[in-house]
């Protein structure tokens, strides 16, 4: 059964006031609050929430300790009943001349550090949609993860995979893998670069050592015997992208990172270096109601081209230049 499917058979046996009941518990987070604001014993509240599982037939709440936490069902039905009791204001709004769609809900998990360009490619068939309601959340790895569990959010954005023994069992979809790259602000008087010789006098900007790529890299300049001037570690990309603009030296990013500078020109993509690659991720749960939205995204096979940047690779690169060792 899809979620279109639950969301009819709702519709067709729904008591309201059960619904109503579920949907205060579900906002106030627990029984005790609601039960004050329905005036309502905790015991009749519960009997009520019992009946609107019978009638859609699946459990809405499970237990986590002392509190309640949504289903998968539970997620949709808090969805489908959001709707509903803002009916009253989407009357309104249409008496004045001001009409509200139905809109369908996608809640993003992106890791903070991900780069926003990469985030926006992913996204972007759905921005700007009216019929759209996009949630994106920030998180490390590991909260995002949790939230994933919980029906928080039905998607998580990253450069790495989830681990093969998570539980429950995640779903991991590669949506792109490219080469790591050095830029740097254009010059007029760039020759060209050579890697790795280049970085024993050029400075560089790098991604903090908990990045991947960053393990990568070390790896090289330690084969090489290269100990390069760091003029920064910055683990937020969107950060690395800023100072890459402002600096001099070179940057060690995924071209998509920089793909607006590398169009304008403002960065050179100096070379790329073939033994570093990072993959982009979208991992999700198995589902027995699944996002359409979600599905959608990950079946359109254009993630890929989507994100492919303008190459822009000078003739001449940089001539070499004394810098502070570290």
């Amino acid at each position: 059964m899809g979620y279109r499917s639950i969301k009819s058979n709702v519709m067709r046996d729904l008591n309201y006031n059960h619904l109503h009941y579920f949907w205060t518990v579900a906002h106030e987070g627990g029984l005790t609050r609601a039960a004050e604001r329905l005036n309502l014993s905790q015991s009749a509240l519960s009997v009520q929430i019992q009946k609107l599982e019978h009638q859609v037939g699946h459990p809405l709440f499970e237990r986590a300790g002392r509190r309640l936490v949504l289903t998968e069902a539970g997620r949709i039905a808090l969805d489908y009943a959001d709707t509903v009791f803002q009916a009253g204001e989407e009357l309104m709004n249409t008496l004045r001349g001001q009409p509200v769609a139905n809109r369908q809900v996608l809640r993003v998990g992106a890791l903070t550090t991900l780069s926003r360009n990469f985030q926006l490619e992913f996204l972007r068939p759905l921005v700007g949609r009216e019929d759209v309601e996009l949630i994106v959340r920030s998180g490390n790895i590991r909260d995002l993860l949790t939230q994933l569990e919980k029906h928080a959010i039905d998607v998580v954005l990253a450069n790495s995979a989830a681990p093969r023994d998570a539980r429950p069992p995640l779903q991991n979809h590669r949506l792109d893998q490219q080469s790591v790259s050095l830029v740097g602000r254009a010059r007029p008087t760039r020759r060209r670069f050579r890697f790795p010789d280049d970085l024993r006098h050029e400075p560089v900007l790098l991604p903090s050592r908990e990045s991947d790529i960053r393990a990568g890299f070390d790896r090289l300049m330690e084969r090489a015997g290269i100990l390069p001037t760091i003029l920064a570690e910055v683990d937020d990309m969107a950060m690395l992208r800023l100072l890459a603009r402002e600096r001099e030296g070179v940057t060690l990013v995924p071209p998509i990172v920089v793909r607006d500078e590398l169009r304008s020109g403002i960065l050179v993509e100096l070379c790329r270096i073939p033994e570093l690659t990072e993959s982009f991720y979208a991992i999700s749960q198995k589902r027995r109601f699944p996002n359409p939205l979600l599905a959608g995204l990950l079946s359109a096979g254009a993630v890929t081209r989507r994100m492919k940047p303008e190459r822009n690779v000078p003739a001449e690169a940089p001539a070499a230049r004394s810098g502070r060792r570290r």
